[in-house]
């Protein structure tokens, strides 16, 4: 038995390794980084990093190949869908005011490795989605010369017919990332009036869009004799609200901004709310007037709002157009190239990537050598992968990360604040009075003078008052649920039946999604088996749900707070809905190798673990009178060192 335990040992090491949460300080609104970002400035910073390519290029695509004029269904779909990340970004973004975003998000809560992922995964995030926005924007402004640009580079530079790669290097698009990175590298401040002027311009321009395009809308154009409003169904629909996902995703740059911003618990869940209510009702309404300005199987996917005032003889509004996208993903490219430095310095902060990324300049204020490095590799990006390629890829980084995010959120709902916190201990401005104050005795020496004094036998009253407070504590089950369940999770750790919910929460989201997509074709199952298989699983998310629902949760009313059960299942749902050749292209993306190679080897939180243990003394007054000084280490497992008298 002791042999087997000792071969057992290391696993167990690693698996303490791997699963070690990130230890935060009291503070946490202490930063190297600018405090600068109001909440106007961080709206408007979500705003920018949701409007760019998604409407000015995405919008025609799906239209076209994918949903048609249902197109419209599909932004509403993948905006409620969004809705629910974006909440629970928000609430994280006001409980832990650092940068990060879903990295951060995941390794205060669930764990190392999966933070590790959940942050490589983001960085992925944004490389694509500003090399996408780039090609988009170099299309839009190729297409105003006829596609002059593309034939030349063609003709006189390069082409290349290789798989999963663009016909010809995209040079325009990757000398606007080089730029765009130099105007970043400059400082927050620099980067804030930037986008408020882009994104001033192109608010201006899809009014404009909006206004004209109603008056050009031409109802017949979703007639059944242009193929109807929903020519590919409900399965089009779908598949259009997966990747029509990518459209919202810039939204995560407000909380990625949380470290920077004046006073993030107010201001993050509030620009998030306003900024994606606002670029949701644009995307519906630009959706609605593109596919009644032309037939929407005529639209161009590489510049369709252009195009389509181009076709019907208005090129000035072309014109017009061509500039407010310009703009717009401009914005777009901003938001992706101020975001993506700042997740890779946190992941220096902490030891998991290479510290040369966690140098802050000390006079911009900002990680300049992570925005000179990965823009220069998105420029790369964008050099050789076409847009519909860079998206699908994309897409299913966002929604796992988004998924993370929803787990994470409910796992440190349920979690001891104290378990997050630098010294194990948790500011608690609106705690009640101490218990042992109360519990003291108030007597009069020689002198006169008022001392207070803990007899033995009320300090035992108060040991067991606090183990009663203790079973109430946050995670465990709450009292009234006690009588039904206690005998079945009572004896259970805090927090740990919340964590199994959650993990029990994926999986039978993963399942029930598979038999909803996979079930008649190809699995071809029968109609019972079906059935059952769909009950069992929905059983499952909702017994996990309500076992999550019985357990005591933090007290903290002054942050946002969400419910984000329902987030994980849609993300999983679109996720299934993306194709088998984006999930292989995703496979090759993860960096676990330098997790294991370099980040479990220089994590800080693995340092802090072989500090020495800190000291606490304790003075209790016993029967006798004599008082006794217990100084003993704080350890997790509550062993404590001989006493000394004094």
């Amino acid at each position: 038995m002791e042999s087997c335990q000792r071969g057992c040992a290391p696993a167990v090491r690693l698996c303490q390794k791997l699963n070690r949460l990130k230890t935060l300080e009291d503070d946490m609104m202490a930063t190297s980084l600018n405090r600068c970002l109001n909440t106007l400035d961080l709206t408007l910073m979500g705003v920018g990093g949701m409007v760019g390519s998604g409407l000015y290029v995405l919008t025609g695509t799906v239209a076209k190949n994918i949903a048609g004029p249902a197109v419209i269904v599909s932004f509403i779909f993948a905006g409620l869908a969004c809705l629910m990340s974006a909440l629970c970004y928000a609430e994280f973004g006001a409980r832990i005011p650092k940068t990060g975003s879903a990295y951060m998000f995941t390794y205060v809560s669930v764990g190392e490795v999966w933070a590790f992922l959940i942050g490589w995964n983001v960085i992925l995030e944004n490389m694509i989605g500003g090399a996408a926005t780039a090609r988009a924007w170099s299309g839009y402004l190729d297409s105003v010369f006829n596609h002059a640009i593309q034939n030349y580079t063609e003709t006189h530079i390069m082409r290349w017919d290789v798989p999963f790669l663009a016909h010809y290097p995209d040079l325009l698009a990757a000398g606007i990332l080089i730029v765009a990175s130099v105007f970043i590298s400059f400082g927050v401040q620099v980067s804030s009036y930037l986008n408020h002027i882009f994104s001033l311009i192109s608010m201006c321009v899809i009014v404009f869009v909006l206004i004209f395009g109603f008056i050009l809308a031409q109802p017949v154009n979703w007639s059944v004799q242009e193929g109807g409003f929903a020519p590919f169904g409900m399965s089009g629909i779908l598949a259009g609200s997966a990747t029509c996902f990518y459209a919202f995703v810039g939204f995560d740059v407000i909380a990625s901004s949380s470290e920077e911003a004046k006073n993030p618990q107010k201001a993050v869940p509030i620009a998030t709310a306003v900024s994606l209510a606002l670029v949701a009702t644009v995307y519906i309404l630009v959706a609605i007037v593109l596919t009644l300005i032309v037939p929407w199987h005529s639209l161009d996917p590489n510049s369709a709002l252009s195009d389509a005032f181009f076709r019907r003889g208005y090129s000035w509004a072309g014109i017009i157009v061509v500039v407010g996208s310009i703009c717009a993903m401009n914005t777009v490219l901003l938001c992706n190239l101020y975001s993506l430095p700042r997740i890779i310095y946190a992941m220096a902060e902490d030891g998991l990537f290479f510290s040369f990324f966690a140098r802050v300049n000390p006079v911009t204020k900002v990680p300049v050598n992570a925005i000179i490095v990965f823009g220069f590799i998105m420029s790369m990006v964008a050099l050789m992968f076409d847009l519909e390629a860079l998206v699908q890829f994309l897409s299913i980084g966002t929604l796992l990360a988004y998924t993370f995010v929803a787990a994470s959120i409910i796992v440190l709902r349920f979690q001891s604040a104290k378990a997050t916190l630098k010294n194990g201990t948790s500011p608690q401005p609106n705690a009640e009075p101490s218990l042992a104050r109360s519990e003291s005795q108030t007597i009069r020496d020689d002198s006169g003078e008022l001392k207070q004094y803990e007899s033995f036998s009320d300090k035992l009253q108060l040991v067991e008052r606090t183990k009663a407070k203790e079973r109430r504590g946050v995670g465990q089950l709450q009292a009234r649920w006690e009588p039904y369940l206690g005998r079945l999770l009572g004896d259970f750790e805090p927090g740990e039946v919340v964590a199994f919910c959650v993990l029990t929460l994926l999986v039978s989201s993963v399942s029930l999604c598979a038999v909803l997509i996979f079930g008649n074709q190809p699995l071809d199952l029968p109609l019972w088996s079906f059935s059952m298989l769909i009950v069992i699983f929905s059983s499952a998310f909702v017994i996990s749900l309500a076992l999550i629902w019985v357990h005591e949760p933090q007290k903290d009313t002054k942050t946002f707070q969400v419910i984000p059960g329902a987030s994980i299942l849609v993300n999983v749902f679109l996720m299934m809905k993306l194709s088998a050749m984006t999930w292989i292209r995703f496979a090759v993306w993860i960096g676990i190798v330098v997790y294991f190679g370099y980040g479990i080897w220089h994590s800080k939180e693995g340092r802090r673990e072989l500090q020495p243990k800190d000291m606490a003394a304790r003075y209790v007054v016993l029967p006798c009178g004599s008082l006794v000084e217990t100084v003993q280490s704080v350890q997790p497992d509550g062993e404590v060192e001989p006493s000394t008298p004094t």
